[in-house]
């Protein structure tokens, strides 16, 4: 017998081309794998249609999100009610197959009672209000801390008011205990991410540099950068590169201000790895704890030595994997260990076996499956 599926999307999952959609469109490979006839309903704020969705799904629905501010509501969060479609609606309802929704974002017909007799799921990629309250600590901008404020306030509203209405994935054991205790959601299970790497291919011996990456237009990363670059390789002899998309003119200054620091600025994804895979050391301090860390674990498959605060490796069971530092002098001190230190393959070895107990994609989709059917 068939078993079909819907699932919303929070945007068109392809290209894979960053971390909000890395986990929907491997999700979808991996259930198609599995036999599973997924009927897609994709929201999209500007990215196109893509035949590649075609060679996974049995039918791709497309639905434009509401610009803003014509999507504003004073009772919802933003990132819902842009998302809200009457067509989206209509076409649930010409069946009864269960549905996933990946991301808060995607929840409002769960929120309102139009699916009260489906079976509803829901992806959670980050405990959303606080996502956005860190944001909004991290802003200069008088508007935009505006607005992630007022966002955070709706969301955790929000976010309270649907826990106890479906069965929820989180992508991290943290957010998982959140939603347990603060929420109260009683149907909720962890479940890791799904990703586009399978084996650990880290290279033995030294790099040259220590990297910190990602996407420099997210002011949360703009400010770990700046803070690496003015507050721990400010006065030690290692060389630190910065790279990412769209840093700010601010950013680019500052990697400039040291000589053994520079900026690598919107690098091909090619680049990109390779960048990951040379260094030495790949730095990631985070000051956000919700959600997952793909830049992490991209690092922890293709790169070498992982150095992180607390924030960067909670909740994704790979905390044994990483150099974890606590302080400024922290940072500094394990920097010069690990500069010097030959990666070797036993090291590597253990990083495969710890990595396939959590991030392997079949089982995870075949769990999936259990849980839905």
């Amino acid at each position: 017998m068939d078993r079909h599926l819907h699932i919303i999307t929070l945007d068109i999952p392809w290209p894979a081309d960053y971390g909000g959609v890395v986990d929907l469109f491997y999700k979808i490979v991996f259930l198609h794998k599995q036999g599973i006839k997924i009927h897609l309903h994709c929201f999209s704020g500007g990215r196109p249609p893509q035949d590649e969705l075609d060679k996974y799904c049995e039918s791709v629905q497309y639905y434009s999100r509401k610009k803003f501010p014509r999507g504003l509501s004073l009772g919802l969060p933003y990132i819902v009610s842009s998302r809200i479609h009457k067509e989206l609606l209509h076409n649930l309802k010409q069946d009864d197959h269960p549905i996933l929704m990946e991301g808060v974002h995607c929840t409002y017909y769960l929120y309102n009672g139009a699916l009260k007799n489906r079976r509803v799921f829901v992806r959670l990629h980050n405990v959303e209000f606080s996502y956005y309250k860190k944001l909004a600590s991290h802003e200069d901008n008088f508007f935009k801390k505006l607005y992630f404020l007022a966002e955070s306030f709706l969301l955790k509203r929000y976010e309270k008011k649907i826990a106890r209405k479906a069965t929820f994935w989180p992508v991290s054991i943290n957010d998982t205990e959140v939603y347990k205790n603060l929420f109260g959601a009683k149907n909720i299970d962890f479940l890791p991410v799904f990703l586009p790497w399978n084996e650990v291919i880290s290279h033995n011996g030294r790099g040259s540099f220590c990297l910190y990456h990602g996407n420099l237009s997210v002011n949360e990363n703009e400010k770990a950068a700046a803070w690496l670059l003015t507050e721990v390789f400010n006065n030690i002899s290692i060389p630190l590169v910065i790279a990412g998309k769209n840093p700010s003119e601010h950013l680019e200054q500052l990697a400039h201000v040291n000589k053994n620091t520079c900026l690598v600025s919107n690098p091909s994804d090619k680049e990109m790895q390779d960048l990951i895979k040379k260094a030495q050391i790949n730095i990631l301090p985070s000051f956000n704890n919700t959600g997952v860390k793909l830049k992490l674990l991209n690092a922890l498959y293709n790169g070498r030595y992982c150095l992180v605060n607390e924030a960067a490796a909670e909740g994704a069971a790979i905390d044994e994997l990483c150099y974890v530092a606590h302080s400024v002098e922290d940072f500094k001190k394990s920097a010069l260990a690990l500069y010097d230190r030959p990666f070797k393959e036993e090291d590597a070895k253990h990083r495969q076996h710890i990595l396939d107990a959590s991030y392997d994609n079949e089982k995870n989709a075949r769990q999936l499956i259990e849980w839905i059917y």
